[in-house]
């Protein structure tokens, strides 16, 4: 048993996040809720009620919205803030990783996961728009024990290829968003880069946002946050309220960068 489980850090934090992200919390509570009332002790059907709500909740886009708002939320970055960029030569727009595929079998290759092409999209376009060269940040990270080529390298060549506008920067060695801003920032600075466009997830940029900015203040260089995955309204709706394969992502996403915000990673 323990040759096949890995005790180390990675797998340690995977466990870990398996039983504190949802739903493994509220089905630990139904689970007792439900013992105590078979036992007739009291709060057993609050404690039933609530985790069976908590379920439900955790996986609607209403609750991951409602999640959001509670932390924090980004400002968006409108199309003609973009557009007030264009003319700069001292910028460029930095894309942060978040996953990929070691193989793809359709792409007989490595592919980005779908939060990482969604940033990699969101930064074509802005890089387009704004006219500014393309960068991106991504190795292999701490729990990616099967990953044997870096995140930048596999969107380096989806950057070129299925997009055309190649990487002028490819920062491979980062582990994780620490590393992200201490490893890539030097390397633009490097190159005469005073303001950069930080392209990441809304649930992920306050946390990027304190890992780039305490870097970019010693290089003299300004971090402009461009977020993605903003809804316009998302607690309105009949549907948003109803459980969904993109709620139930969302709302655990939010939780997990609530707490490695807590936990400073």
């Amino acid at each position: 048993m323990l040759d096949v489980i890995s005790l180390d850090y990675s797998g340690f934090k995977t466990l870990l996040l398996a039983a504190i992200l949802p739903p493994v919390p509220m089905l630990l509570l139904a689970a007792w809720g439900g013992w105590r009332l078979r036992r007739g002790r009291r709060l057993g059907g609050l404690m039933l009620a609530l985790a069976l709500a908590g379920i439900w909740l955790s996986a609607t886009e209403a609750g991951g919205e409602l999640l959001s708002r509670a932390v924090g939320q980004p400002e968006v970055l409108l199309p003609t803030q973009i557009d007030a960029l264009r003319g700069g030569r001292d910028g460029a727009v930095l894309v942060l990783g978040g996953g990929v595929r070691r193989y793809a079998p359709e792409f007989d290759a490595g592919a980005p996961s779908r939060i990482t092409a969604d940033r990699l999209a969101y930064g074509v376009w802005v890089a387009r728009r704004s006219g500014w060269p393309l960068a991106f940040s991504g190795g292999i990270g701490w729990t990616a024990t099967e990953l044997k080529q870096p995140e930048a390298e596999i969107v380096a060549r989806v950057a070129a290829q299925d997009y055309g506008l190649p990487l002028r920067w490819a920062e491979a060695s980062s582990r994780d968003t620490r590393e992200n801003g201490a490893h890539t920032l030097p390397l633009l600075a490097k190159d005469g880069v005073k303001q950069v466009v930080l392209v990441t997830h809304e649930a992920h940029m306050r946390r990027a946002l304190r890992a780039f900015e305490a870097e970019a203040a010693a290089l003299g260089i300004r971090i402009v946050p461009a977020p993605i995955g903003l809804r316009y309204d998302a607690v309105s709706s009949f549907d948003d309220w109803c459980p969904s394969v993109e709620g139930f992502a969302r709302v655990r996403y939010v939780v997990y960068e609530t707490l490695a915000w807590w936990a400073g990673r």
